[in-house]
C-alpha cells in the first residue's frame, strides 16, 4: 500500500486542527483588555501574500500582530484561519482581527458566528470608515482577488484609525448585540 503525498497533506492538517481545537477547548477564555493596537491576521492561500504584506505595513504602523496562518501557498480551507483570527478578537487576545482570502464573504460569514466578532467584508475607504463609525466592527475582511495591495493597506488604516464615536451608532450596535445574545445556546 503506498500512501500519496496529497493524502499525508490532509492527514496531517486534520491532526493539526483537531490537537489545535483540542487545545483551545482546555485553556480558559481570556476576557482581558487588548491593547488598542494589538491585531490578529489570518488568511487562506489565495491571500496570502497580501497578508504578509498587510502584517509587515501594521508592524510599520507600530501594531502587535498575531499571525494566524496560513503560511505556505499550499491550498488551505478559509474557515479555518478565518475562526483562529475572531476567536482571538472574541477571546479579548486582540483589538481588531484582519482577514484576507479570494473575495473575503466566506471569511465575514465565518467570523460573524463567533460571539461578539462584528465582521466587515470592505473594499474601499467608504465601507471602510462606515463599518467602524456605525457598525463598530472587530474584524475586517478582504478580497485578494477583488483588490490591490494599495487599497488594502489604505483600507486597513482606515479601518483601524476610525473610532464608534456617536451615541446613535453605539445604540445600534448595542441591538446588534442584542440580537446575537438571543441565539447564543446557554
Amino acid at each position: 500500500m503506498t500512501i500519496k503525498d496529497d493524502d499525508v497533506r490532509i492527514l496531517v492538517r486534520e491532526v493539526v486542527s483537531r490537537v489545535l481545537a483540542e487545545k483551545d477547548a482546555a485553556l480558559p477564555v481570556s476576557k482581558s483588555t487588548p491593547s488598542d493596537k494589538s491585531v490578529a491576521i489570518g488568511a487562506d492561500h489565495g491571500g496570502l501574500s497580501m497578508k504578509q504584506d498587510l502584517a509587515k505595513y501594521l508592524a510599520e504602523l507600530g501594531y502587535a500582530v498575531t499571525d494566524c496562518g496560513t503560511f505556505t501557498p499550499d491550498p488551505v480551507d478559509y474557515p479555518d484561519t478565518a475562526y483562529a483570527v475572531a476567536k482571538l478578537v472574541s477571546d479579548g487576545a486582540a483589538s481588531r482581527g484582519i482577514i484576507v482570502d479570494g473575495a473575503g464573504i466566506g471569511s465575514a460569514m465565518v467570523a460573524n458566528k463567533v460571539p461578539g466578532v462584528r465582521a466587515a467584508l470592505c473594499y474601499d475607504l467608504s465601507t471602510a470608515r462606515n463599518a467602524r463609525e456605525h457598525n463598530d466592527a472587530n474584524v475586517l475582511t478582504l478580497g485578494a482577488r477583488l483588490i490591490g495591495a494599495g487599497l488594502a493597506r489604505d483600507i486597513v488604516k482606515v479601518f483601524l484609525e476610525t473610532q464608534c464615536t456617536e451615541e446613535r451608532h453605539k445604540k445600534r450596535v448595542e441591538k446588534i448585540m442584542d440580537v446575537e445574545k438571543r441565539y447564543l445556546k446557554k
